[in-house]
């Protein structure tokens, strides 16, 4: 999975949580959290090893041993797992794998039925927040595997099912690098473009940025909030987001439902996932229509009514920021 995906809700309320704890801690919490400094060494070098050997089976592509080290609410549906494995085996296979960070996160003595679960972690303040978490311990090891042409990242979510024994209960990857060019890179992008006005050609560098820093979807950082605040000054205010964008050509009505940078078929593109009106669906069946249905769409993005909004944005203009890929959905 290469598309990039855009902030939403749940990273609101995270930087809300960020918010929240600066003014009011100290406190108490009922979960805690303890950074990597603050660990033993013991209990760094056991979680480190856990990480690492489970890392190991994704590298040898084992899934049959990494579902035995799994808890068997997540066992017993290990389908996506699996995939990610197989689909990271052969990028992570000869890389050297370190472990970049790890936490330990210990909601043992939590109401069971919690709805949310959050662990402020440090200093600045990063926030992990759980919907539904059954009250254990945890811990969340994040691996780099580098060394490679696609250097990859690893996070792990961990349970502690006897005292010192670990085992996975949670899977999350991303890639450390897209296009040749990792998070900070497109950052600084971003800020250039959104100097020089181009909104645009900045919301989809922000964009690149952020999937690329934030290892899982339930993080919240201060660097992490001052890129979403940075990106939503520049977003346009025409994007397809709930309310999908029209697009007239030749007569026929396109519905733009979705417009994201991906790298799935190799250079950054920009993936644009489309409906067409219901006289023209059936073009979706013949592969000569329906790739003339998709040049028309290509089409009208750089030429057409689309472009006329952003006519000053140097996606239209330069086809050195983005090879524009079309994806046409049919109907269900």
């Amino acid at each position: 999975m290469k598309q990039l995906r855009p902030w939403n809700l749940q990273r609101a309320l995270l930087y809300l949580l960020i918010g929240f704890a600066m003014l009011w801690l100290p406190r108490a919490y009922a979960a805690s959290c303890k950074t990597e400094s603050e660990m033993t060494s013991a209990e760094r070098d056991t979680l480190s090893n856990a990480a690492r050997a489970m890392a190991g089976e994704v590298q040898s592509g084992d899934v049959q041993a990494l579902q035995a080290k799994t808890i068997p609410a997540v066992a017993s549906n290990f389908g996506g797992i699996a995939a990610s494995v197989a689909n990271l085996k052969p990028m992570v296979q000869h890389a050297t794998l370190t472990v970049d960070n790890l936490y330990t996160l210990d909601a043992s003595t939590e109401p069971a039925g919690s709805a949310a679960t959050d662990f402020f972690c440090g200093n600045p303040i990063i926030v992990f927040h759980f919907t539904n978490l059954p009250p254990a311990k945890y811990a969340l090891a994040i691996l780099h595997a580098t060394g490679v042409e696609k250097p990859q990242q690893i996070s792990l979510v961990l349970s502690e099912t006897t005292p010192n024994q670990w085992m996975l209960a949670g899977f999350f990857s991303r890639p450390m690098m897209e296009a040749g060019h990792d998070g900070l890179w497109y950052w600084e992008r971003a800020r250039e473009f959104a100097g020089k006005k181009m909104n645009l050609a900045a919301w989809f560098y922000y964009q690149t940025a952020a999937y690329l820093l934030d290892p899982v979807p339930f993080l919240a950082s201060p660097n992490l909030q001052k890129l979403q605040e940075e990106a939503s000054q520049v977003r346009p205010a025409n994007l397809p987001g709930e309310t999908p964008m029209t697009l007239s050509v030749h007569g026929i009505t396109f519905q733009i439902t979705g417009m994201q940078p991906t790298t799935e078929l190799g250079p950054w593109d920009l993936e644009v996932h489309y409906i067409s009106d219901a006289a023209h669906k059936a073009q979706l069946n013949d592969p000569t229509a329906a790739r003339q249905q998709v040049i028309d769409v290509m089409t009208a993005r750089s030429t057409g009514s689309l472009s006329r909004s952003w006519m000053n944005d140097p996606l239209v203009s330069k086809t050195d920021v983005l090879r524009l890929k079309v994806v046409n959905l049919r109907s269900r």
